[in-house]
């Protein structure tokens, strides 16, 4: 059986919007767009799509972070503003992604706090952000309206909604003008049935992100993989409710024994391999926008997307 060209799909992936620039309400200095897919990853012609985009991720809470991938950044780590300036003059991502892990503390109730960090992200970098909030459900609902009112006008991506709380992550979106990510695990009839409980609710198809779960290496990628395989290819095939841009994070790559263990020089070169080689397939996989922790990992990820995608789309989009 040959291999299916753009001329056998009935379906594209839609396209989703991330940051808004002066003109549009808000602060970004430009805007990322994803998705617009009409066949698989990196085959067929004429080029569809838009560009991989790569998120470098940092936290408010350094403490809640990987060792590594804080130690790597050094100082800046203590301050989420810093390391959001740092990220962009130094490491340049296409996006930053922000994790308020100040949440997870027990018993937070420090909504000035993060509504003050957010503030202070927008005013030290002017890329595009996903801001991931609260894994509680008992502060979901002020923690996401918290973030979406102090992000109000950047169109932000905000994570993350998953089919047992779903409805505080939505509310804050709709809210304020911004997407969501919906997040299942690793299930290609659990990511539909999340989707359609958010269009149900009234998010709409080009505001949500899917995020089907990325495994580690060696620790379930291979059948993220292969989830994410089954999605694009049920979208291309014409299945409105899956037809949505995918996001990867290699959030289990700095946890896997191999780079816990890791000592000295080797410690980096552990991690950013570990990223590195998880991401890439990602986004040969499907995934429109693929995210790391290492500071390392973002410009080798980067060069290597870009090179894949100019190589098969011809530079255009």
């Amino acid at each position: 059986m040959g291999i299916s060209t753009i001329s056998d799909w009935t379906g594209q992936i839609g396209v989703l919007t991330i940051g808004a620039i002066r003109a549009e309400g808000g602060t970004r200095s430009h805007v990322v767009r994803i998705g617009g897919e009409k066949d698989l990853p990196c085959i067929g012609s004429p080029p569809t799509g838009h560009m991989p985009v790569v998120a470098y991720e940092i936290a408010d809470d350094a403490g809640r972070w990987p060792a590594v991938a804080s130690r790597a950044a050094g100082e800046v780590s203590s301050d989420p503003a810093a390391w959001a300036r740092y990220a962009e003059t130094e490491i340049r991502p296409d996006i930053i992604r922000l994790y308020l892990t100040s949440t997870r503390s027990h018993g937070f109730s420090d909504t000035a706090g993060i509504r003050k960090t957010i503030e202070e992200v927008l005013q030290a970098t002017s890329l595009p952000l996903i801001i991931e909030g609260s894994n509680d459900p008992a502060i979901d609902s002020e923690v996401y309206l918290t973030i979406g009112e102090a992000a109000a006008g950047e169109r932000i991506l905000l994570g993350t909604a998953e089919a047992n709380r779903y409805r505080s992550v939505a509310a804050a979106a709709m809210a304020y003008g911004h997407s969501i990510i919906a997040q299942s695990p690793i299930d290609i009839n659990l990511a539909k049935q999340l989707n359609i409980l958010l269009r149900e609710i009234g998010i709409p198809r080009d505001r949500i992100a899917i995020d089907p779960y990325t495994g580690a290496l060696g620790y379930g990628f291979e059948y993220s993989y292969s989830v994410m395989e089954r999605i694009r290819t049920a979208a291309l095939k014409g299945d409105e409710d899956l037809a949505m841009p995918m996001i990867s994070s290699a959030v289990d790559s700095l946890t896997v024994k191999e780079v816990r263990e890791a000592e000295g020089d080797d410690a980096d070169r552990i991690a950013v391999a570990w990223e590195l080689y998880a991401m890439l397939p990602a986004y040969l996989a499907g995934a429109a926008i693929v995210s790391a922790r290492h500071p390392k990992t973002i410009p080798l990820l980067r060069d290597a997307c870009s090179s894949i995608f100019q190589a098969h789309h011809g530079g255009g989009e």
